[in-house]
């Protein structure tokens, strides 16, 4: 069965509440397929998406322990710290996104036609995605951006982001209303540099690497 993402009838709010009457109309996913080179720390983390036919909606809750987020600015490795991501193909040919969110509410975004490995973090096909992103991409986020030096304790905390269709079709072109499509995907949890690293999937993954299109399911954008 495929991940649906329902239709709303008007953007939600940008304030992290989990429990807003809007999020009840979406169906809550569960990112709980741990890869086995993950350290003991299994944060509880779930998903809420929403469209509007012209917008992707989402909101993270994470019950979390070792919480960092030290790397700040637009493209930065976000992945290294307290991290939830969104990988997602619109068509059936190879490039697909990725959106990438620390804790703290900075991201990374790109748009990868190949992702064979070029070294340590390049890839043979990949176009990072300019500040029409960073001015675009709505992101609320419930904890400082800046967390460092780690959070011990347990935490539970909040991201929440908006990002346009019309972002999407300057990269991978035409995509028109998204009511009623069928995309695939996949989404993330990790936390590579926090002091309990972890790599966590809604669908498994079948090697230590989120980029890989081949483990990406059906999403299907409800009327």
């Amino acid at each position: 069965m495929p991940y649906t993402i329902n239709k709303t009838a008007a953007v939600p709010t940008l304030e992290g509440n989990w429990d807003a009457p809007v999020w009840q109309n979406a169906e809550t996913l569960c990112i709980a397929n741990v890869r086995p080179e993950s350290s003991d720390h299994r944060p509880n983390v779930q998903a809420r998406f929403l469209h509007d036919g012209t917008t992707i909606c989402a909101i993270y809750r994470v019950e979390d322990q070792y919480v960092r987020a030290a790397h700040t600015g637009f493209q930065a490795p976000v992945c290294r710290d307290s991290c939830v991501e969104f990988f997602f193909q619109p068509h059936a040919g190879p490039g697909y996104f990725n959106f990438e969110f620390n804790c703290g509410g900075t991201f990374l975004c790109s748009y990868i036609r190949d992702c064979t490995r070029i070294g340590d973090d390049g890839f043979a096909d990949c176009q990072m995605l300019g500040q029409d992103a960073a001015d675009a991409v709505s992101v609320y986020h419930s904890l400082p951006e800046t967390v460092d030096p780690e959070i011990t304790e347990p935490t539970i905390w909040t991201l929440q982001f908006a990002i346009p269709i019309s972002l999407l079709e300057i990269y991978a072109g035409p995509l028109g209303d998204v009511t009623g499509k069928e995309w695939t995907a996949n989404f993330y949890k990790c936390g590579d540099e926090t002091s309990h690293p972890h790599w966590i999937s809604w669908v498994p993954v079948d090697e230590l690497n989120f980029h890989l299109p081949r483990c990406f399911q059906p999403i299907a954008f409800g009327s």
